[in-house]
């Protein structure tokens, strides 16, 4: 069985390039009836915060990306860790240095004077005929995986290509500190190896630990999983993705107005593809995803075919769920909806209009607030030339029939009878009940209104 796994550590929230590794990880395990694994690797105890964990979990959540274990905590497995590690001295896979801090900066100093790569020299490795000197008293020891000193460890990335690397190159690694806890490396190792992990999916900023890990799964008999790394996102302006860029962070997203289908849609097309498929639902990238479509080059973020994506959902999407995400946008701004206008008949009017959920909040409130126009754009179209046009219009409001084709006769019969073109009667009308001047078709935005509401911001105006 296919199982993957997503390992964010909760050092900061979800950002946009863990959630498309998460994504990935997902629909493979989905696309082969597998399992998706959540592990949350908090071994980093000065960073880590149970803000940043609660943070991961709610992007997940709101993402829908759905777990089958987990999550699992890499601080509750001490034990475990700490079992491997004694196994491993016990059968001389790893050993005891105790190589102070100041000992290992002047061997790497004096590495760098020859010429050569600076790393650990293996004084404190065992080895047949090697005499090791009395511990130092006193000194705590890190513990050493004993890796392979020649031959060459490499793999198949499903991404990338073959990979490989010397094992002359590579330190022994330090698998636990002085105090006995493990390091990172060592830790995600036990993990894959205990729950079973057969797909790798990460980014490949992990490449360079990937040989350190393959070496400590086959020392420890394990299995070593597929691994695919997948390349980097960059901003618009084609540097690595960062804060400069605005909204890394998942759940910045949804404030900001996005659906998450747009931004599930968005990341599988970010350096994956079927074809020519620019919008596909979450069933058909569960059903079309493979790792073999994944490009080896960094993807570009473009926040403009994001949007476009965004809106398209919005268009989309069923109009009492976008008048609930409204409604909760409302509450964060202290504005009460009435009985009446309908929220889901403004959406279902707006919604054509916007991009994201915050620009539809924005259309939508101006029929639940008391408006006040701004005095410049008053000036710019209320004028005296339209006012007695308005005034008429005021007082035939008051009796005509509350629906948009009677409300588009009379401001046709209107604009007839002072000799005024459309605009000119149409534009005051909409700044006066909307404050805007570009708004849905006229008639269309009277009839959502109270007639009340609508005769009191006229008469407001006049």
């Amino acid at each position: 069985m296919v199982r993957t796994r997503f390992a964010p550590s909760p050092t900061g929230f979800l950002h946009i390039g863990g959630a498309r590794t998460a994504l990935f990880s997902w629909a493979y395990a989905r696309r082969h009836g597998g399992q998706f694994i959540l592990r949350i690797e908090d071994t980093d105890v000065a960073r880590s915060t149970q803000e940043a964990v609660d943070g991961i979990l709610q992007a997940m959540d709101w993402l829908e990306l759905g777990y089958d274990e987990g999550p699992f905590y890499q601080m509750q497995r001490m034990d475990r860790y700490k079992e491997v590690v004694a196994q491993m001295l016990a059968e001389g896979k790893a050993y005891r240095c105790y190589a102070s801090p100041e000992e290992l900066d002047a061997m790497r100093e004096a590495q760098r004077e020859r010429g050569e790569k600076p790393k650990y020299d293996g004084r404190w490795r065992p080895e047949p005929g090697k005499t090791l000197p009395e511990p130092p008293a006193g000194v705590q020891p890190v513990i050493r995986f004993r890796g392979p000193s020649d031959g060459i460890v490499g793999w198949d990335d499903k991404v990338k290509g073959r990979i490989e690397f010397s094992n002359a190159e590579l330190d022994d690694l330090i698998i636990a500190r002085p105090d006995g806890t493990p390091t990172y490396n060592f830790c995600v190792v036990v993990d894959d190896w205990d729950m079973g992990i057969t797909h790798v999916i990460r980014g490949d900023d992990h490449v360079n630990n990937t040989p350190r890990q393959i070496n400590i799964l086959q020392a420890l008999g394990a299995p070593v999983p597929t691994y695919a790394h997948v390349s980097m996102i960059l901003g618009d302006d084609g540097q690595k993705l960062s804060k400069r860029h605005g909204a890394v962070n998942v759940m910045e997203y949804e404030a900001n107005g996005y659906l998450p289908e747009a931004i599930v849609n968005y990341l599988a097309r970010l350096g994956w593809s079927h074809g020519d498929d620019e919008v596909f639902s979450r069933e058909q990238l569960v059903e079309w995803f493979d790792l073999d479509h994944i490009t080896p080059s960094a993807a570009q973020f473009n926040t403009e075919k994001l949007n476009w994506l965004n809106a398209h959902y919005i268009k989309a999407a069923d109009n009492a769920r976008l008048a609930a995400l409204v409604q909760k946008r409302f509450i964060d701004r202290g504005v009460t909806v009435t009985a009446s206008p309908s929220l889901e008949a403004i959406i279902g009017l707006y919604k054509e209009r916007v991009g994201n959920l915050n620009e539809l909040a924005d259309a939508a409130e101006v029929f639940y607030i008391d408006l006040h126009p701004k005095a410049e754009i008053l000036a710019q179209h209320l004028t005296d030339e339209v006012k007695p046009a308005l005034a008429d219009f005021a007082g035939a409001v008051k009796t005509v029939a509350w629906e948009a084709p009677a409300i588009g006769a009379l401001i046709k019969e209107t604009v007839g009878k002072h000799g005024l073109k459309m605009p000119k009667l149409a534009m005051p009308l909409r700044v006066l009940l909307t404050g805007q001047a570009q708004t849905p078709s006229v008639d269309a935005v009277v009839a959502l209104f109270p007639r009340e509401t609508v005769v009191a911001r006229l008469q407001r105006g006049l």
